[in-house]
C-alpha cells in the first residue's frame, strides 16, 4: 500500500496471476474504482534482490476500505504472487493483530510472545521463517480461539555483527576505519546504516504473513529499552549480582573485543591443517602437537608438549604427576629455573594463567602469577622480550620453534586433533586473554532456574531438553557482559579518577543512571563533595544477550508499571531455536526471575534446527543458506551467485559456494509462495531431530495449494447451481457417503485440537493434508459428481434434495477445512474463504477469516462405524486404481464387475458387518498384451514370495529371540504377517482378490 503524493489516496498494487486472472481483476477495478491505466511498477530494488515485479500493477484510488469483489471469475489455476497480493495490508489495517481488536466470540483469556528478536544486520534465513512459521500459527490459532492475543515484534542492535557490517563498508567506500572517527561520528554512520537497511527484516516478516502487532514493535536500542538496560544493571549491581574483576575471556583479536561463548564456534580438526585468518597473508597451521624441554640443574630437563607454543613465554610453573617416579626429587620440587627466553622463573608446575581456562583456574588455587604475552591486537607483548615485541602471535609462533631449535631443546612435533574455537562474527581464533571486565554472578541464580523446571513452575517443550536444562546451569560460571565495542549500550558504570580523596582510585567504580546519580552515589560513598568528583563513564557497551535477555518484559514497558505489563506479562510461551536454550532462554529466565519476581514466561517450546535436504548446516560458505524470499517469490542461478559475491566470503568459498549452488539449483528455485513454504516447514516434525529441507518438498506444498483452489473452483460451480447451503445442523445427510465425510471432518478436527495443545503442528498439517487430498477429493468429490449430475433412478424432487444436500455438505466441509488450514496458509485460506463468503449466512460482522471462530468437534458429530466400514470401500478403490496402473489402462474406463455375498455401498443400505470376500475383475482392454500382463505380475509374486522367504528365515536364525532387539523383531514379524496376510493371486484374466474381515 502506498499514499498518492497529490490527492492522498491510498494505492495498492496487485499482480496479474495465470489463466484469466489478471483480466478478473482488470475488470473489477475498472467496473468499481478509478484506475490509472497504463502506470506499472517495479517491487523496492528489484533489480537489487532479484525478486520478479509484478507482471501488471494497477494504481488504484480507495477512499475508504479495500476488498476485493471476489464474486468476479475465479482465475483457473493458482498463483502465488496473484494470492498474495494485498491481504496482509487490509488484515494490518483493520486492526485484527491487535489483541484491543473486539471479537464476537472473545473468551476472556490471553495469549502473549514475543518474537525471538532478529539482528538487525541482514536478512531472515530458513531458520528464522521456521520460528515465524510455528509461532504466527499459533498466535492465529489462539486468535481464532477468542483469545486476546498480543504477538509482539522486534529486532536486536547486534553490537558486534552491526558493528562488523559498519566498519567494512566504511572502509569499502571511504577507506576508513573505526579509529579515524571520533565515537559520536561512529556512531551516527552506524544509525544512519540502521535506518536505511534495518526495516529489510520487518519487510520479510510481513511477506511471511506473521500477524504481529507492528504498534507495539520493539528495537533494543529505543530510547525506553535503554531505560530498561540501564535499570536493570543498576539494580543488580546494588544486589551485589555485578562486579568488576579480572577474569579470562574469549577474545578475537580481529575485532579487539571479548565475545559470548554463543559466538565461539569450535572447528574439529583431525590433524595438521591450514587455515586462513584475518590479517595474515598465508594460512596458518593448525593441528600440530610441538614437545619441547625445559633445562633443568644438573642436565636434566623436563619436557612439555603444547598446541600452542607461542604461550609458552608466559609459562609461570610446569606440572607433573605426583607419582612419576622421575619427578621424586626434593629440590626439583622447590627449586626455581632461569628460562632462557624471557627470564621469567619456572617453578614445580607447568602453567600458563594468562592464557588458557584451566591454567587460570589452577593459577587462582595455587596464588601463581599471570604473565600476558600476547595484547588485545593479537601483537606480542614487551613482557616476551625485545626479539618478539611487536610481532605478531602466529608470526611468533614460527620465531618460537626456531628459537628452541638453536638452543637444542626441540624435541619434535606431531599431528594432533584438536578443537580450534573460531569467532564466528570475524572467522579469527579465539584468544583466551586476561582482561578487567563485568561479569554477573550466575551461581545463585541459575540455581533458581533449575528449581523453576523441577517444581513445575516452568515447562520445557520437549522434555528431554530437561536435563541438558539443569546439566548445563548446574555447572554455569560467571557470564562477562561487557564487549570493547561503541555499537550498543554504554554500561552506566563511571571510574572515580584524580580525587586523592578517593584511596585506590584505579580500582573505584560507582553506577548510575546518569552521570549525576553516579556522582552523588560516589559522594556518599567516600564522603565528599559532589563537585570534587571526577568521572569517567566505562567506554564499554553491555553484552547483546544481556539487553536481549530482558525482552520479555522491557518489551512491554518495564521498568514503568504499564497496563501492557500488568496484563501479558509472565508471558503465554517462549518459542525458538534449541540452540538459544543457554545463551538465550536460560538468561532470559534468570533475569526475569530477579529484576520482576516472576518467571518471564510459562512454557519454553523449542524447534529443531533446519539444515539442507543433506543434513548440513546452512553455512554461507556451503552456498546453502536459503533466503525465504527467494523460496516464496522464486530467483534463479544467477541471482542466487551473484549474493555470494555480493557477501564477505574468502574468494576461495566464494568459489565453492557457488559450485554448490549449481549443483542443487541449476535452474534456480521455482516460485513456491508463502502459504507453500510455512505449510512445508510446519510439516517436519520440529521437537525432535534437525530438519533436512528441501525445495522440493516446499514445492509439492504448493502443488496440495492448486489442489485446493481447484476444488474451490470446483464448489463455487456447484453452489452457482444451488440453493443457499444449509448448516450442519439443519443438513439430514441422506447418503452414507455424506455421513463419512462429516465423521472424517469431526476426526480432522480432533486431530487439530489435539496437535495444537500439544504444539505438535507436524500431526495437524499432516491431517488436514490426508483430509483435504484423501478423502474430500479422492473420494467424496467423486461420488458426488453424479449426484449433482442429477444421475439417478429416483424422483426429480428427491435428486434435486441430493444435489441440495451434496452441495451443503461439500460448501461445510471446504469452509471448515479453510478455517482448519487458515493458521498455516493465511493468504490461500482467505481468498478462498473470501469466495466462499457469499454463500455464507453470516451477518458479515467479521469479514475475515483470521478472526472467524476456530472449528470445535462439539459442532460436529461423528459416527466411527460408518468410518470403519469405509475402509473396505477404500480398498476397494485403491485395488482397482493399481491394477488399472499395472495394466496401462489409462485412456479408457474398463468396464468393472463385483461379486459379493452382500450389497455394496449404497445411499441406503451400509455395508453388513461379517467375513466376507469381495472379487474385482477388470476385463482388459483391446491392445492390451495379456501374455506380458502375466509375465510381470509373476514376477512380482516372486519377488514378493523371495521377501517373505527372507523375513521367515531371519526369525529361525538360533538365539533370535536372545540376540536381536524388541524393536527388530516387532518389525520382521509385522512384515511377515503383512506378507502373509495380503496374498496375491494372479489369474489368467487379472482377477484381484481380497480376502478382508470386517471387525
Amino acid at each position: 500500500m502506498w499514499r498518492h503524493p497529490e490527492s492522498g489516496a491510498e494505492v495498492f498494487r496487485r499482480p496479474g496471476a495465470h489463466g484469466d486472472a489478471g483480466s478478473a481483476l482488470k475488470a473489477h477495478l475498472t467496473h468499481s474504482l478509478h484506475i490509472i491505466p497504463g502506470h506499472k511498477q517495479r517491487k523496492p530494488n528489484a533489480d537489487k534482490r532479484g525478486r520478479r515485479p509484478y507482471s501488471v500493477v494497477w494504481v488504484i484510488h480507495i477512499k475508504m476500505h479495500v476488498s476485493f469483489d471476489t464474486t468476479l471469475p475465479f482465475p483457473q489455476s493458482y498463483s502465488p504472487e496473484y494470492v498474495e497480493f494485498g491481504w496482509y495490508q487490509w488484515w494490518e489495517k483493520q486492526g485484527f493483530f491487535s489483541p484491543e481488536h473486539k471479537q464476537p466470540h472473545a473468551v476472556d483469556k490471553y495469549f502473549s510472545l514475543c518474537i525471538p528478536p532478529p539482528n538487525v544486520t541482514g536478512t531472515l534465513h530458513l531458520g528464522h521463517a521456521l520460528t515465524v512459521a510455528i509461532e504466527d500459527a499459533l498466535a492465529r490459532w489462539r486468535r481464532m480461539q477468542g483469545y486476546k492475543v498480543l504477538w509482539l515484534p522486534g529486532c536486536d542492535h547486534a553490537g558486534i555483527a552491526t558493528q562488523s557490517v559498519v566498519e567494512r563498508k566504511l572502509m569499502r567506500e571511504q577507506g576508513k576505519c573505526r579509529q579515524d572517527y571520533s565515537r559520536e561520528e561512529f556512531l551516527k554512520q552506524v544509525w544512519r546504516w540502521k535506518n536505511q537497511k534495518g526495516d529489510e527484516i520487518y519487510y520479510q516478516l510481513r511477506k511471511l504473513g506473521a500477524s504481529l502487532d507492528w504498534s507495539r514493535a520493539c528495537f533494543t536500542m529505543d530510547p525506553g529499552f535503554s531505560i530498561a538496560v540501564t535499570e536493570a544493571f543498576i539494580r543488580l549491581c546494588d544486589s551485589g549480582l555485578i562486579y568488576r574483576s579480572e577474569g579470562l575471556v574469549n577474545w578475537s583479536c580481529a575485532l579487539e573485543s571479548a565475545i559470548s561463548d554463543i559466538e565461539v564456534d569450535s572447528k574439529e580438526l583431525s590433524g595438521r591443517t591450514l587455515l586462513s585468518v584475518p590479517g595474515y597473508e598465508q594460512k596458518v597451521e593448525f593441528g600440530i602437537m610441538v614437545t619441547f624441554a625445559y633445562p633443568l640443574e644438573g642436565q636434566r630437563e623436563v619436557a612439555v608438549s603444547t598446541t600452542r607454543p607461542e604461550t609458552m613465554l608466559g609459562d609461570v610453573a610446569i606440572a607433573v604427576h605426583p607419582d612419576d617416579p622421575r619427578y621424586k626429587v626434593k629440590t626439583l620440587v622447590f627449586e626455581w629455573i632461569l628460562l632462557t627466553f624471557n627470564f621469567a622463573f619456572i617453578g614445580a608446575v607447568k602453567v600458563t594463567p594468562a592464557h588458557d581456562h584451566t591454567d587460570f583456574l589452577l593459577s587462582q588455587r595455587h596464588s601463581l602469577p599471570s604473565l600476558t604475552v600476547i595484547g588485545g591486537d593479537g601483537i606480542m607483548t614487551s613482557d616476551c622480550g625485545q626479539w618478539l615485541e611487536g610481532v605478531k602471535r602466529f608470526d611468533a609462533r614460527e620465531r618460537v620453534i626456531t628459537a628452541l631449535m638453536e638452543r637444542k631443546l626441540f624435541r619434535g612435533k606431531k599431528k594432533h586433533p584438536m578443537s580450534l574455537p573460531i569467532c564466528s562474527r570475524s572467522g579469527d581464533v579465539i584468544e583466551p586473554l586476561l582482561k578487567k571486565q563485568w561479569f554477573v554472578r550466575c551461581q545463585e541464580m541459575s540455581r533458581k532456574a533449575v528449581q523453576a523446571v523441577e517444581e513445575g513452575d516452568l515447562q520445557i517443550i520437549p522434555h528431554f531438553y530437561t536435563k541438558m536444562w539443569k546439566s548445563w546451569l548446574s555447572n554455569s560460571s560467571d557470564w562477562c557482559i561487557s564487549r570493547q565495542l561503541w555499537w550498543g549500550h554504554q554500561i552506566p558504570a563511571y571510574r572515580v579518577t584524580d580525587d586523592p580523596n578517593v584511596p585506590a582510585a584505579e580500582q573505584c567504580w560507582v553506577w548510575g543512571r546518569s552521570a549525576a546519580e553516579a556522582r552523588q552515589r560516589a559522594a556518599v560513598k567516600f564522603g565528599v563533595n559532589p563537585d570534587a568528583i571526577t568521572l569517567t563513564q566505562d567506554p564499554d557497551v553491555l553484552d547483546t544477550w544481556f539487553s536481549s535477555g530482558l525482552f520479555p518484559f522491557a518489551m512491554l514497558g518495564w521498568p514503568q508499571q504499564t497496563e501492557d505489563l500488568k496484563q501479558f506479562y509472565p508471558n503465554s510461551i517462549l518459542e525458538t531455536g534449541s540452540d538459544l536454550i543457554f545463551f538465550w532462554v536460560a538468561r532470559m529466565v534468570m533475569l526475569g526471575r530477579e529484576l520482576t519476581g516472576q518467571l518471564p514466561f510459562k512454557q519454553v517450546l523449542f524447534h529443531s534446527l533446519v539444515r539442507d535436504k543433506y543434513g548440513r548446516k546452512m553455512s554461507k560458505s556451503l552456498g546453502n543458506v536459503i533466503d525465504p524470499l527467494d523460496v516464496i517469490s522464486g530467483v534463479s542461478l544467477e541471482r542466487l551467485q551473484e549474493k555470494v559475491r555480493e557477501g564477505n566470503l574468502d574468494p576461495r568459498e566464494s568459489i565453492v559456494a557457488m559450485e554448490a549452488q549449481k549443483k542443487d539449483f541449476p535452474k534456480g528455485i521455482p516460485e513456491c509462495g508463502t502459504d507453500a513454504l510455512r505449510f512445508a516447514l510446519c510439516s517436519y516434525k520440529a521437537q525432535g531431530e534437525d530438519i533436512s529441507l528441501s525445495v522440493s518438498h516446499v514445492l509439492s506444498c504448493r502443488h496440495f495449494c492448486n489442489k485446493m483452489w481447484q476444488t474451490v473452483r470446483f464448489t463455487l460451480a456447484t453452489l452457482h447451481d444451488a440453493s443457499l447451503p444449509t448448516s450442519l445442523a439443519e443438513t439430514y445427510p441422506l447418503s452414507s457417503m455424506d455421513r463419512w465425510i462429516c465423521s472424517r471432518l469431526h476426526s480432522t478436527v480432533q486431530q487439530c485440537e489435539r496437535g495444537f495443545e500439544s504444539y505438535e503442528l507436524h500431526t495437524v498439517t499432516s491431517a488436514l493434508h490426508s483430509f483435504w487430498l484423501h478423502s474430500l477429493c479422492d473420494v467424496y468429490l467423486e461420488s458426488i459428481k453424479p449426484v449433482l449430475k442429477g444421475e439417478g433412478c429416483c424422483s426429480e424432487e428427491q435428486r434435486a434434495r441430493e444435489r441440495q444436500v451434496a452441495a451443503s455438505v461439500l460448501y461445510h466441509s471446504v469452509s471448515i477445512s479453510l478455517a482448519l488450514l487458515s493458521p498455516f496458509m493465511p493468504f490461500l485460506t482467505e481468498e478462498l474463504w473470501q469466495r466462499l463468503l457469499p454463500y455464507t449466512d453470516s451477518d458479515g460482522t467479521s469479514r475475515s477469516l483470521c478472526v472467524q471462530p476456530y472449528p470445535k468437534t462439539s459442532q460436529l458429530v461423528r459416527n466411527k462405524p460408518e468410518e470403519a466400514d469405509f475402509s473396505l470401500v477404500e480398498e476397494v478403490v485403491r485395488v482397482a486404481r493399481l491394477l488399472r496402473a499395472q495394466c496401462q489402462l489409462t485412456k479408457e474406463r474398463p468396464d468393472c464387475e463385483r461379486t459379493s455375498n452382500f450389497p455394496f455401498y449404497s445411499n441406503d443400505v451400509s455395508i453388513y458387518r461379517l467375513l466376507m470376500t469381495l472379487s474385482l475383475s477388470v476385463n482388459l482392454q483391446n491392445g492390451i498384451n495379456a501374455d506380458k500382463q502375466r509375465a510381470l505380475l509373476s514376477q512380482r509374486r516372486e519377488k514378493l514370495a523371495s521377501k517373505l522367504k527372507q523375513a521367515l528365515a531371519c526369525t529361525q536364525k538360533p538365539n533370535y529371540t536372545e540376540k536381536v532387539p524388541d524393536k527388530v523383531r516387532k518389525d520382521t514379524e509385522n512384515k511377515v504377517g503383512t506378507e502373509e496376510n495380503g496374498q496375491m493371486h494372479f489369474t489368467k484374466n487379472c482377477t484381484y482378490h481380497i480376502s478382508h474381515k470386517m471387525k
